[in-house]
Protein backbone atom coordinates (compact mmCIF):
# COMPACT_ATOMS: atom_id res chain seq x y z
CA UNK A 1 0.00 0.00 0.00
CA UNK A 2 1.22 3.60 -0.69
CA UNK A 3 0.63 6.95 1.00
CA UNK A 4 0.19 10.28 -0.23
CA UNK A 5 0.93 12.63 2.96
CA UNK A 6 0.39 15.76 1.94
CA UNK A 7 0.92 18.85 4.78
CA UNK A 8 0.34 22.63 3.97
CA UNK A 9 0.69 24.57 6.91
CA UNK A 10 3.83 26.62 6.89
CA UNK A 11 4.20 26.14 11.04
CA UNK A 12 6.25 23.10 12.43
CA UNK A 13 3.50 22.32 15.12
CA UNK A 14 0.83 23.66 13.84
CA UNK A 15 -2.65 21.93 14.34
CA UNK A 16 -2.90 20.28 11.22
CA UNK A 17 0.34 19.05 11.20
CA UNK A 18 -0.58 17.21 14.39
CA UNK A 19 -3.97 15.89 13.01
CA UNK A 20 -2.76 14.63 9.94
CA UNK A 21 0.07 12.98 11.68
CA UNK A 22 -2.70 11.01 14.20
CA UNK A 23 -4.40 10.38 10.81
CA UNK A 24 -1.31 8.70 9.13
CA UNK A 25 -0.90 6.80 12.60
CA UNK A 26 -3.90 5.05 12.39
CA UNK A 27 -3.82 4.08 9.13
CA UNK A 28 -0.79 2.89 9.35
CA UNK A 29 -1.70 0.52 12.27
CA UNK A 30 -4.05 -1.65 10.13
CA UNK A 31 -1.70 -1.05 7.33
CA UNK A 32 2.33 -1.06 9.09
CA UNK A 33 4.01 -2.01 6.05
CA UNK A 34 3.03 0.56 3.74
CA UNK A 35 5.02 3.00 1.78
CA UNK A 36 4.58 6.67 2.78
CA UNK A 37 5.62 9.27 0.54
CA UNK A 38 5.28 13.04 2.44
CA UNK A 39 4.74 16.19 0.34
CA UNK A 40 5.11 19.15 2.34
CA UNK A 41 3.47 22.14 0.77
CA UNK A 42 4.27 23.78 3.78
CA UNK A 43 7.91 24.10 3.73
CA UNK A 44 8.02 23.58 0.07
CA UNK A 45 5.44 25.41 -1.73
CA UNK A 46 4.80 25.25 -4.93
CA UNK A 47 4.99 28.11 -7.50
CA UNK A 48 1.81 29.26 -8.90
CA UNK A 49 0.64 28.50 -12.54
CA UNK A 50 3.73 29.98 -14.39
CA UNK A 51 3.34 32.02 -18.29
CA UNK A 52 4.16 28.85 -20.20
CA UNK A 53 2.12 26.39 -17.93
CA UNK A 54 -1.27 28.66 -18.24
CA UNK A 55 -0.45 29.06 -22.07
CA UNK A 56 -0.37 25.28 -22.40
CA UNK A 57 -3.57 24.75 -20.74
CA UNK A 58 -5.22 27.24 -22.46
CA UNK A 59 -6.54 25.94 -25.46
CA UNK A 60 -5.85 22.31 -27.24
CA UNK A 61 -3.32 23.90 -29.40
CA UNK A 62 -0.90 24.77 -26.08
CA UNK A 63 -0.93 20.93 -25.89
CA UNK A 64 1.01 20.36 -28.89
CA UNK A 65 3.31 22.90 -28.39
CA UNK A 66 7.29 22.75 -28.90
CA UNK A 67 8.64 22.15 -24.85
CA UNK A 68 5.47 20.64 -23.62
CA UNK A 69 7.13 17.90 -21.61
CA UNK A 70 9.40 20.31 -20.15
CA UNK A 71 6.60 22.61 -19.15
CA UNK A 72 4.22 19.74 -17.83
CA UNK A 73 6.76 18.39 -15.91
CA UNK A 74 5.95 18.98 -12.25
CA UNK A 75 2.09 18.45 -12.91
CA UNK A 76 3.42 14.90 -14.42
CA UNK A 77 5.50 14.29 -11.04
CA UNK A 78 2.40 15.84 -8.90
CA UNK A 79 -0.02 12.97 -10.37
CA UNK A 80 1.95 10.17 -10.42
CA UNK A 81 2.17 10.35 -6.81
CA UNK A 82 -1.51 10.81 -6.88
CA UNK A 83 -1.89 7.88 -9.39
CA UNK A 84 0.77 5.96 -7.13
CA UNK A 85 -0.92 6.48 -3.81
CA UNK A 86 -3.63 4.13 -2.30
CA UNK A 87 -4.99 6.56 0.22
CA UNK A 88 -4.54 10.09 0.50
CA UNK A 89 -3.80 12.00 3.74
CA UNK A 90 -3.86 16.03 3.87
CA UNK A 91 -3.41 18.11 6.57
CA UNK A 92 -4.64 21.96 6.32
CA UNK A 93 -5.06 24.85 7.94
CA UNK A 94 -8.57 26.76 6.94
CA UNK A 95 -6.99 30.21 5.37
CA UNK A 96 -10.05 32.75 5.42
CA UNK A 97 -12.46 30.33 5.32
CA UNK A 98 -10.75 27.88 2.70
CA UNK A 99 -7.75 26.41 1.42
CA UNK A 100 -4.08 27.56 1.73
CA UNK A 101 -2.65 29.13 -1.78
CA UNK A 102 0.29 26.47 -1.29
CA UNK A 103 -3.08 23.54 -1.57
CA UNK A 104 -4.73 25.42 -4.33
CA UNK A 105 -1.20 25.79 -6.53
CA UNK A 106 -1.09 21.32 -6.28
CA UNK A 107 -4.97 21.60 -7.14
CA UNK A 108 -4.29 23.79 -10.21
CA UNK A 109 -1.01 21.39 -11.10
CA UNK A 110 -2.74 18.24 -10.64
CA UNK A 111 -6.26 18.67 -12.36
CA UNK A 112 -5.63 18.87 -15.83
CA UNK A 113 -7.95 18.26 -18.91
CA UNK A 114 -6.68 15.43 -20.87
CA UNK A 115 -4.87 13.90 -18.15
CA UNK A 116 -6.99 13.29 -15.12
CA UNK A 117 -9.94 15.21 -16.15
CA UNK A 118 -11.97 13.85 -19.47
CA UNK A 119 -13.95 17.15 -21.13
CA UNK A 120 -17.48 15.86 -22.55
CA UNK A 121 -20.97 17.13 -23.93
CA UNK A 122 -22.55 16.55 -20.07
CA UNK A 123 -19.38 18.20 -18.05
CA UNK A 124 -15.55 16.70 -17.04
CA UNK A 125 -15.80 13.34 -15.89
CA UNK A 126 -12.53 12.32 -13.74
CA UNK A 127 -10.06 9.59 -14.88
CA UNK A 128 -8.50 8.73 -11.72
CA UNK A 129 -9.52 5.70 -10.06
CA UNK A 130 -11.13 6.42 -6.61
CA UNK A 131 -9.13 6.39 -3.33
CA UNK A 132 -9.87 6.96 0.60
CA UNK A 133 -8.38 10.88 1.12
CA UNK A 134 -8.88 11.87 4.91
CA UNK A 135 -8.72 15.77 5.04
CA UNK A 136 -7.62 17.23 8.58
CA UNK A 137 -8.63 20.27 8.75
CA UNK A 138 -7.25 22.79 11.65
CA UNK A 139 -9.54 26.32 11.89
CA UNK A 140 -9.39 29.45 14.20
CA UNK A 141 -13.05 29.91 14.16
CA UNK A 142 -15.95 27.50 14.26
CA UNK A 143 -17.22 26.26 10.36
CA UNK A 144 -19.63 23.26 11.69
CA UNK A 145 -21.70 21.47 13.88
CA UNK A 146 -23.11 22.96 17.13
CA UNK A 147 -21.41 26.78 17.42
CA UNK A 148 -20.40 27.63 14.10
CA UNK A 149 -20.14 30.89 13.27
CA UNK A 150 -18.03 31.09 9.73
CA UNK A 151 -18.87 30.31 6.45
CA UNK A 152 -17.06 27.34 5.13
CA UNK A 153 -15.39 27.29 1.58
CA UNK A 154 -13.11 24.79 2.26
CA UNK A 155 -14.53 21.44 2.75
CA UNK A 156 -16.94 21.78 -0.50
CA UNK A 157 -14.04 23.04 -2.63
CA UNK A 158 -11.80 20.26 -2.00
CA UNK A 159 -15.25 17.64 -2.51
CA UNK A 160 -15.46 19.45 -6.21
CA UNK A 161 -11.99 19.43 -6.94
CA UNK A 162 -10.89 15.83 -6.23
CA UNK A 163 -14.70 14.67 -7.08
CA UNK A 164 -14.07 16.27 -10.95
CA UNK A 165 -11.30 14.22 -11.00
CA UNK A 166 -12.72 10.91 -10.24
CA UNK A 167 -12.04 11.09 -5.98
CA UNK A 168 -15.36 11.13 -3.79
CA UNK A 169 -14.29 9.02 -0.86
CA UNK A 170 -13.38 12.19 1.49
CA UNK A 171 -13.65 12.26 4.73
CA UNK A 172 -12.85 15.42 6.61
CA UNK A 173 -12.01 15.55 10.08
CA UNK A 174 -11.71 18.96 11.85
CA UNK A 175 -10.34 20.43 14.89
CA UNK A 176 -12.02 23.67 15.55
CA UNK A 177 -11.26 26.93 17.84
CA UNK A 178 -7.70 26.52 17.74
CA UNK A 179 -7.35 30.03 18.49
CA UNK A 180 -9.03 30.07 21.42
CA UNK A 181 -7.38 26.94 22.39
CA UNK A 182 -6.55 28.34 25.95
CA UNK A 183 -10.26 28.65 26.92
CA UNK A 184 -11.32 24.54 28.33
CA UNK A 185 -14.14 24.50 25.56
CA UNK A 186 -11.44 24.29 22.83
CA UNK A 187 -9.36 22.05 24.80
CA UNK A 188 -12.06 19.60 24.89
CA UNK A 189 -13.45 20.42 21.25
CA UNK A 190 -9.47 19.72 20.62
CA UNK A 191 -9.51 16.32 22.10
CA UNK A 192 -12.47 15.25 20.91
CA UNK A 193 -11.62 15.39 17.48
CA UNK A 194 -8.31 13.53 17.97
CA UNK A 195 -10.26 10.86 19.62
CA UNK A 196 -12.34 10.42 17.15
CA UNK A 197 -9.55 9.03 15.15
CA UNK A 198 -9.17 6.37 17.63
CA UNK A 199 -12.63 5.31 18.16
CA UNK A 200 -13.30 4.50 14.75
CA UNK A 201 -13.66 7.57 12.24
CA UNK A 202 -11.22 5.93 10.00
CA UNK A 203 -12.30 2.38 8.81
CA UNK A 204 -9.81 -0.26 7.62
CA UNK A 205 -8.43 0.05 4.19
CA UNK A 206 -10.25 -2.46 1.71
Amino acid sequence: MNILHIDCSPRPESHSRKLSAAILAKVMEVAPDALVNHRDLGFSPLPHALPDFARALASPAGLTAPGLDETLALSETLIRELEAADIIIIGTPMNNFTVPSVLKAWIDQVLRVGRTIMATPAGKVGMLRDRPVFVGIASGGVFTGRGANQPDFLTPYISAALGCIGISQIQFVPVQATAFLDEPQARTAHAEALADLYLGVLTEPA
